[in-house]
């Protein structure tokens, strides 16, 4: 479909952070692909626009995994199975496909319809986050519908992402001074997560959420046969691993090792299998951790907002397409960084998205170590504080979508 540029990315007024009366309903459609990523953004997003006043219905193909996930709902958030819509339902003020989802071709006839008799439904397909440079170009342009159930309306492609020219992250209000507030030991403690008081002095805490990672056993073996002094047995790693290929991938990394038990520890690394948790548990989990090892598009944002260390695992394409992306938000991620501090975090975050020498992987995890405490977190915490200066998506989106309503664009 042909996209054509709106007017210019400057907003026209201040930033909107409440819902406007007049585009209180807002309608969200997910299918979800696999591993529930989607549907992880989606519900983060449905459930800001609701705390900022809006009526969402959150439209997905498999919402089983919210049993979990958000087990206790949010208000003003109602969750329905994706299918035709009944007969008295109308399209909502603002329709959000997200990811390029297409709804339904019966509600996008009724999208047409309720054009005629009024405002036309603010038609949005919010794209996947990635930092490479054309999405400044793309991030909201309109594209005209010819042909198809949505003819005479016009779709509008909202990209987020790490710069002012485009859509900006996730984040609803209140959630840096939740970060601040929280105590680490409280969550741990809740989850029957246990440290050892005669762990070594420079034990760390980390979490590992990934798809399946060739270099997780070398990793792991790293992390185990770290040099001690003579008769130096201390734990210095412990390891929180979620359910699904991480599991999987240590589950069989013991079998090789040959060590068994609930909470096993191999040399110097010691392991604790989570269950699946809701995302406001998996939020705490990134804040108390000192390494995140997080995959796909949600845990990166909120593992972002940590303000703790990072190593982020693309979802891996076989015509390698990852490996620009990955570039991509390194550059930005790294662009305050220290030379001697960017170097290995690029080269660590190559292996670990498939690229580069596996063989130099002690080396490269041997210089990222000691700046773990000090250097890598306050990089970190950094990148958090200057990305948190730039409007959220929701107040971007809110903002846009106001805007839109006032130059009388649909």
């Amino acid at each position: 479909m042909t996209a054509h540029t709106s007017a210019d990315h400057t907003p026209a007024f201040s930033p909107v952070l409440t819902v406007p009366p007049a585009l209180r309903r807002w309608d969200v459609f997910c299918r979800v692909i696999d591993n529930h990523g989607d549907l992880g953004v989606c519900w983060r997003l449905a459930r800001d626009l609701a705390g900022r006043g809006a009526q969402v219905r959150l439209w997905v193909d498999d919402a089983s995994a919210l049993a979990w996930m958000a087990p206790d709902g949010a208000p003003g958030v109602q969750v329905l199975p994706w299918r035709d819509p009944l007969a008295d339902e109308a399209p909502a003020d603002v329709v959000i496909e997200a990811f390029g989802c297409d709804p339904p071709a019966t509600y996008v006839t009724r999208m047409v319809a309720a054009a005629e008799t009024g405002p036309a439904p603010l038609w949005i397909n919010l794209e996947y986050l990635s930092a490479e440079p054309h999405v400044e170009g793309l991030h909201g342009l309109a594209s005209p519908q010819w042909s198809g159930p949505g003819r005479g309306l016009t779709k509008w492609f909202f990209f987020p992402g790490f710069t002012p020219a485009t859509g900006g992250l996730l984040r609803e209000p209140g959630l840096l001074a939740r970060r601040h507030a929280h105590h680490p030991a409280t969550t741990l403690t809740r989850l029957g997560i246990h440290l050892g008081a005669d762990d070594h002095p420079d034990h760390a805490l980390m979490l590992l959420f990934g798809y399946t990672q060739p270099l997780l056993p070398a990793w792991l073996d790293l992390l185990a046969d770290t040099p001690h002094g003579r008769g130096d047995r201390r734990v210095r790693t412990t390891l929180l691993v979620t359910p699904g290929f991480s599991a999987q991938q240590v589950r069989a990394w013991l079998h090789q090792r040959g060590a068994t038990g609930p909470g096993p520890v191999v040399g110097a690394l010691r392991l604790h299998f989570l269950p699946h948790v809701t995302q406001v548990e998996f939020d705490r989990l990134l804040w108390a951790s000192d390494l995140n090892l997080v995959r796909g598009e949600d845990s990166l944002v909120r593992a972002l907002w940590a303000g703790r260390p990072l190593l982020w695992q693309l979802y891996p394409q076989e015509d390698g397409v990852h490996a620009d992306k990955l570039a991509a938000f390194l550059d930005v991620a790294l662009d305050h960084t220290p030379p001697a501090l960017a170097a290995p975090l690029r080269a660590m975050a190559r292996l670990w998205n498939g690229g580069g020498d596996p063989a130099d992987l002690p080396r490269v995890w041997s210089a990222l170590w000691p700046a773990l405490q000090v250097p890598w977190r306050t990089d970190a915490a950094a990148r958090q504080q200057r990305w948190a200066g730039q409007p959220d998506l929701v107040s971007s989106l809110l903002t846009w979508v106001a805007r839109q309503r006032t130059d009388g664009l649909g």
